[in-house]
């Protein structure tokens, strides 16, 4: 009897370690030298999607319904008290401008994002890249845009332009450090919505070996020869998938990613219609690949324009996020913009939709910047 309890015992103990070893190898980012704060938001988002997600809005502390530039505010600050978990901002300025415009667009940007990791939020960046070899900026524009990515990458005649533009780049996020002298960790999200062909990454205009190999040099670029170590990389198409062979239709491989999302505002009430059955079947298929490969998973955009529904943020989103045994470790609606009387994805005072963003707020399930403690360090 005492030999039956000691294997029994025997075999649990190696199945524990065993999962735990496994789960240790599995969740790891591709940089083996990642700083040890974006190693440890990489940890605590995987922790905090098991029964969390975050909340995050672009551009939330630069501008907002009717106003720019007051740092400390933002609109969902002014509704719930809190600012969003995740603050969305843009390299867009960092290339294809003036000299000195791309200076006060860092000085501007390094404010941002510093403020942002001091208070303990999170911050993501999408990258709206303006051509680099044609006029038309990041959109695609018959006539006058050219496609890009073949030109750009490895062995092609633009590759030494698209390196100048990394190295830019790498050496700006390299200067951003908290308060604690620490490079801050920033969620990187570059070729976004690549499955449509409104930008000039998109599928259209470039081959599937084409955008893999834009995106591979690209990290190991950042990465491996300018030394890069805060970033999580992230791959996120838009909607336009329906099983996880077309999701990986254009993924570069386990190695190139950390984090894979998507983008979807069409099957989440855009034009008045709304297919919130397709909208989590997708989230699900990019919350199993996560869960199956050991990555993070989030739903990188979404929102509803005006937010004429005055239920949408409990009887839609909720509803979406809580399904099916989703884990996300954040929800990103888009920007408001400042001076347009419709274009805005949060809610601000007076906002039709703002009782039910307060619910939304007051969920357990939904995570604001209060309610982040210690999101950097290790718990």
């Amino acid at each position: 009897m005492r030999r039956y309890f000691y294997l029994l015992s025997m075999i649990l103990f190696l199945c524990i370690f065993s999962d735990h070893s496994f789960a240790q190898k599995m969740i790891r980012l591709i940089d083996r030298k990642a700083s040890p704060e974006t190693v440890n938001l990489f940890l605590n988002l995987h922790e905090l999607s098991k029964k969390h997600i975050l909340f995050g809005h672009q551009h939330a502390t630069e501008y907002g319904h009717g106003w720019f530039g007051d740092s400390s505010r933002s609109d969902v600050k002014s509704v719930t008290g809190s600012h969003p978990a995740v603050i969305g901002v843009d390299f867009s300025g960092l290339s294809g401008r003036p000299d000195s415009s791309i200076e006060r667009t860092k000085n501007s940007l390094r404010a941002n994002i510093q403020a942002t990791y001091n208070r303990g939020g999170v911050v993501t960046i999408a990258w709206h890249f303006s051509n680099p070899i044609s006029g038309g900026g990041f959109y695609w524009k018959d006539s006058v845009s050219l496609p890009a990515v073949k030109f750009i990458i490895p062995g092609k005649e633009h590759h030494e332009k698209y390196k100048a533009i990394l190295r830019g780049i790498g050496s700006f996020v390299k200067s951003v450090k908290g308060k604690d002298g620490k490079t801050v960790p920033m969620i990187f999200r570059p070729f976004h919505e690549f499955d449509g062909d409104w930008f000039w990454w998109g599928w259209a205009h470039c081959t599937p070996e084409e955008f893999k190999s834009l995106w591979r040099f690209t990290v190991s670029y950042l990465r491996d020869s300018l030394e890069v170590h805060n970033f999580i990389y992230t791959f996120s198409p838009d909607n336009k998938f329906n099983s996880q062979a077309q999701f990986l239709e254009r993924y570069p491989g386990d190695e190139w990613v950390d984090m894979v999302g998507m983008d979807n505002y069409g099957d989440f009430g855009r034009d008045g219609k709304y297919n919130l059955e397709a909208g989590i079947r997708k989230l699900k298929i990019v919350s199993d690949y996560a869960r199956s490969a050991g990555k993070l998973a989030a739903f990188t955009e979404t929102g509803l324009e005006s937010i004429p529904n005055k239920t949408w943020w409990t009887e839609t989103l909720l509803k979406a996020l809580k399904s099916a045994d989703i884990q996300l470790s954040y929800v990103l609606v888009w920007r408001n913009d400042t001076r347009s009387p419709t274009h805005y994805y949060a809610p601000f005072p007076g906002h039709v939709s703002e009782p039910d963003f307060l619910v939304f707020y007051n969920d357990p399930y939904t995570l604001f910047e209060k309610d982040l403690k210690g999101i950097y360090n290790r718990r």
